[in-house]
């Protein structure tokens, strides 16, 4: 646990009326469940009344030994005692279908009763985790036993349909508890591991809410923050994290808001807004409670049989613990904020507690049954933590202050309020954070952003347009509103016969150069640092002639384009794939345009890098299966030459292999048997090692025709590691399993068990033991079993083998060279599994 803040999530308390000591507690549809110590008496109260009144007492046929509310009735009885061991032999964790395997056997028993709904009642199998203590760190099998374990759906606001109860929880956690740590699950969709809660002292109990964890130990009381909110409002929208909408992240640390001093703590139970504690005088001796209890690891350790009334027993109260209202905590956590950022604008801790302040009001803003007027409220402050995490974003240069602009979006202001909220202190335009520049980027651009009156635009947008060069440059700084708010009409209006995004660029272009004669400025730069990528691209797509001028072979590169060549190839990369996919431009011209501009003999013979980059970008872009054909065939000649001849040193790509992979469906996902004929730290350079990422991933693609490239793969020598990859990559694609073998088992044995396991599935299954297994056994013998690897890579064969065989099929595969005794353990395998089948 990180964040720990000092806030009051909890108000007043009053003590419940109970005749007799509890034993039991429970809480659900505003009523509190008490059940004496005895066991055998049940008494109820109202919860949402001052006093919690009586409502009703009543006796049970037998002792209770766990109660459970639920919406429909019931309760769930403990497990009984039983006189067995249990040895737990690691730590192991099975999420969602993979939960099935864990040997665990779970059904339903039907009662018979007419009200049963059958149809309604099934098992899914979502979690199995298993813990083990450490005994070796000083841990013991009381660190194991788990508690708390609590399954909570969460209903939002936008299941609100009918008069009707909504019969599927948008969200359901699973929640559980060890003594020193707790854990939060996501069972929607994917089952994920959402908060890990690392707890100050031992825990004796926790109860999951949407807005909190409460957990008491001893002698405290505590308050943790959840993620509920966050998980849920990913759910009901799945494209809330974007530009214009933005959600503090379910995978950010969780923290402690409250430790509030509790003595005697026995139990805990929570409804609405209000927790319930029984609390007891603890009257045994000093010496018996230090003194330590040696468990077993029986089952029994983990279910406490409740504790009879003995006379010894008293000091103890049941209290009703009110939490504080949402509004007040969330004012509370704002203005303890406020002195994070006055001691350190750029604070974390001030993010952090902004998150969950802003997480707190998601939370109640999700609630379906929420008052209407609350509501409102809530959603006006639910617009005023937009606005504040807005302006600590917007302060921050690092990675997270694109942030900025959702959430100045979502907080309804206007741009002249957010320019107003980032005023600097003085008139430097150095105070100004990259999180307000991101943020003015993009609304200046946008239709519907306000008009601007002229002081605002004559004082901030020509900063904006020039931040590299205001402030050495005093002449650019606007001293007429004219300018600037001339320059900002001229983006978002114009002219009334043109329109559309790329009009404007046009438009623009026509601006900077009227500015270059006014300002002496470069017009290229006026131009490039006043519009968006996207813009310019559409600007070139209306005006190619920006970039090229004339057709066929007579194409020739402007000026634009020579100085996008040296300050933005991406962007000039951007715009020549967009003028090609627009029929702007052929594929043989845009080869012109590429090599005419990087002729100049910067690069080394051959291909230029630049042209690469044009094709691997129009490979992402194209869907006309001549032009995919046509450019996978010139990127494998390319890689293939460069692995080769090693020559093209210094060149950096736009795109790495990892981003191809990621964004092209023609690169496929390396194979894992790859990473160890070529690591990363493969005797290569970076260059040189991203080509041959490269071109392994276009073979382990759908798209590649491997015979189309064999003449190809001639100049290419599997002498090395990484010819060696791409050879066993090309015959394995064109069916040639048994000769990949070979050439792994002579030149990387440590390889072939990985490439097994991928490679030899469904109907290659066989090779197993066809090619595999006797390769092994004639390899090994040869090496008299000196070779480890090879062994190893036996034993492993042989385990898939005696899986798939039966035992006479087995035994015939065993060689007769007095060696049998090797493979008996593995036939015994063999043979139990198929008496088990």
């Amino acid at each position: 646990m990180v964040h720990v803040y000092n806030s009051h999530p909890f108000a007043s308390q009053q003590i419940v009326p109970t005749e007799q000591e509890p034993g039991l507690v429970c809480c659900g549809g505003d009523a509190l469940f008490a059940v004496s110590a005895g066991g055998c008496k049940i008494e109820a109260y109202q919860l949402r009344e001052e006093g919690c009144p009586l409502i009703c007492r009543f006796a049970t046929m037998g002792a209770v030994r766990s109660v459970v509310h639920s919406r429909v009735g019931g309760s769930e009885v403990g497990p009984q005692d039983v006189d067995d061991f249990i040895m737990f032999p690691r730590h192991q964790e099975m999420l969602g279908e993979q939960a099935k395997a864990c040997g665990v056997s779970v059904s339903l028993e039907w009662t018979g009763l007419e009200s049963e709904t059958r149809k309604d009642m099934g098992v899914t199998y979502v979690l199995y985790r298993r813990f083990a203590p450490d005994f070796f760190q000083g841990c013991s099998v009381e660190d194991t036993c788990l508690h708390s374990l609590q399954l909570y759906p969460m209903f939002t606001s936008q299941q609100e349909g009918g008069k009707e109860e909504p019969t599927e929880p948008a969200c359901v956690f699973c929640f559980f508890s060890l003594p020193n740590i707790g854990y939060m699950y996501s069972l929607k969709n994917a089952v994920e591991l959402i908060s890990a809660y690392q707890y100050p002292e031992k825990a004796l109990q926790a109860v999951l809410t949407a807005h909190f964890l409460h957990v008491i130990t001893k002698t405290t009381l505590q308050c943790f923050s959840v993620r509920c909110s966050a998980v849920a409002a990913r759910v009901e929208d799945p494209y809330i994290d974007t530009t214009m909408k933005a959600c503090p992240p379910y995978a950010m640390e969780v923290c402690a808001l409250r430790i509030q001093l509790f003595i005697g703590l026995k139990a805990l139970c929570q409804n609405r807004n209000h927790i319930v504690l029984l609390t007891a005088a603890d009257v045994e001796s000093k010496e018996e409670t230090e003194r330590p209890v040696r468990r077993s690891l029986s089952r029994k350790a983990s279910f406490v049989k409740p504790k009879e009334p003995s006379e010894k027993s008293h000091g103890w109260n049941l209290y009703v613990v009110n939490t504080m209202p949402t509004l007040t905590l969330y004012g509370e956590m704002v203005e303890y904020s406020k002195k994070y950022a006055l001691s350190d604008p750029f604070s974390l801790s001030c993010v952090h507690l902004l998150s969950e302040a802003h997480l707190l009001l998601r939370a109640s803003l999700l609630d379906p049954d929420l008052d209407p007027t609350e509501r409102s409220l809530i959603q006006q402050a639910f617009r005023e933590s937009c606005a504040q995490l807005g302006d600590c974003f917007s302060r921050l240069d690092k990675r997270d202050c694109h942030l900025a602009l959702p959430y100045y979006k979502m907080s309804g202001l206007s741009v002249t309020e957010v320019i107003e909220r980032n005023k600097p202190a003085t008139d430097s335009a150095l105070e100004y954070g990259k999180g307000f520049i991101f943020f003015l980027k993009h609304s200046l651009y946008e239709e519907s952003m306000e008009e601007l009156s002229e002081v605002s635009a004559s004082k901030y947008s020509l900063f904006f347009f020039f931040p590299l060069h205001a402030k050495r440059q005093p002449s650019l700084r606007p001293d007429t509103p004219g300018t600037a708010g001339g320059l900002q009409r001229s983006l978002r209006n114009p002219h009334p016969d043109q329109g559309g995004p790329g009009k404007k660029m046009v438009n623009l272009s026509k601006m900077a150069v009227w500015l270059s004669v006014v300002l002496g400025y470069s017009y290229h730069i006026i131009l490039l640092s006043s519009s968006s990528q996207m813009l310019q691209v559409y600007g070139f797509i209306e005006e190619p002639k920006l970039l090229l001028q004339g057709r066929g072979k007579d194409v020739v590169p402007t000026a634009l384009a020579w100085y996008l060549r040296d300050t933005q190839d991406g962007l000039l990369v951007a715009a020549t794939v967009a003028l090609h996919e627009n029929n702007k431009v052929k594929l043989d011209e845009a080869d012109l345009f590429f090599q005419e501009l990087c002729k100049d003999g910067r690069e080394p013979k051959g291909c230029p890098q630049l042209l690469v980059d044009f094709w691997e970008s129009l490979l992402v872009a194209s869907s006309q299966d001549t032009v995919i054909q046509e450019l996978l065939f010139r990127l494998t000649s390319v890689y293939i030459d460069r692995i080769t001849h090693q020559d093209h040193l210094g060149m950096k790509s736009l795109k790495t292999a990892e981003d191809l992979i990621n964004s092209c469906s023609h690169y496929g996902v390396l194979y894992p048997w790859l990473s160890i004929l070529t690591p990363v730290q493969f005797n290569i350079t970076q260059d040189h090692q991203e080509d041959l990422q490269k071109l392994q991933s276009l073979l382990c693609g759908p798209t590649l025709d491997v015979s189309s490239i064999l003449p190809l793969l001639e100049q290419l020598s599997d002498a090395d590691d990484a010819g060696l990859s791409v050879h066993v990559l090309c015959a394995t694609k064109l069916g040639h399993h048994e000769s990949s073998i070979e050439q792994l088992l002579d030149r990387c044995p440590q390889a072939i068990i990985p490439f097994a396991n991928h490679e030899l599935q469904n109907d290659k299954m066989p090779l197993w033991w066809q090619k595999l297994f006797p390769e092994l056994c004639k390899r090994t013998r040869a090496a008299e079993g000196e070779n480890t690897v090879l062994l190893s890579a036996l034993k492993e064969t042989l385990v898939v083998v005696a899986m798939e065989l039966n035992p006479l099929e087995f035994l015939d595969l065993l060689p007769d060279d007095g060696t049998a005794h090797f493979f008996l353990p593995h036939l015994l395998e063999c043979s139990q599994r198929n008496l088990m089948i």
